[in-house]
Parts: structure tokens; sequence; C-alpha cells
């Protein structure tokens, strides 16, 4: 990215990154499939546990407009 550029945009790995949190089961207890992010290049995922759920974490570029869908979601 060029100096100068809004890191809003940025969506190579320097770019500053953030998580969301998402559902890994469906109601009926059938998995999600997860899929690397065409948008980014820093995402990644991570399976947790968080209060007896268990949930994927995927990291995202915060200007990644993935991401962008899923937090206003």
């Amino acid at each position: 990215m060029a100096e100068g550029s809004d890191p809003q945009q940025d969506v190579t790995y320097r770019a500053p990154v953030d998580s969301v949190d998402l559902k890994a089961f469906d109601d009926e207890g059938n998995s999600y499939k997860i899929h690397a992010c065409r948008d980014c290049l820093p995402w990644h995922a991570e399976v947790v546990l968080v209060a007896g759920e268990v949930l994927v974490r995927e990291w995202h570029a915060v200007g990644c407009p993935r991401f962008q869908e899923l937090i206003r979601d």
C-alpha cells in the first residue's frame, strides 16, 4: 500500500486486523463450512470456546469489505 493511503482500505499482510466471532454450528447442530476470505490477505480463522459455546473467530483486515459486512450484521 502506498504511503499516505487510507489504512481502512488496506487489505495486505501489513493491514491492521480485527476479529469477529461466528457460530460454528447451525440450530440443528450441523457445522458451517469455512472458506478463506478472497478480499483480504491476513484472513485466518480459529476455533474458540466462549462461555461454553464453540465459535469460529475469523480475523480480517479492518478494511476488508467482507469484515465490514460481518460487523454490520
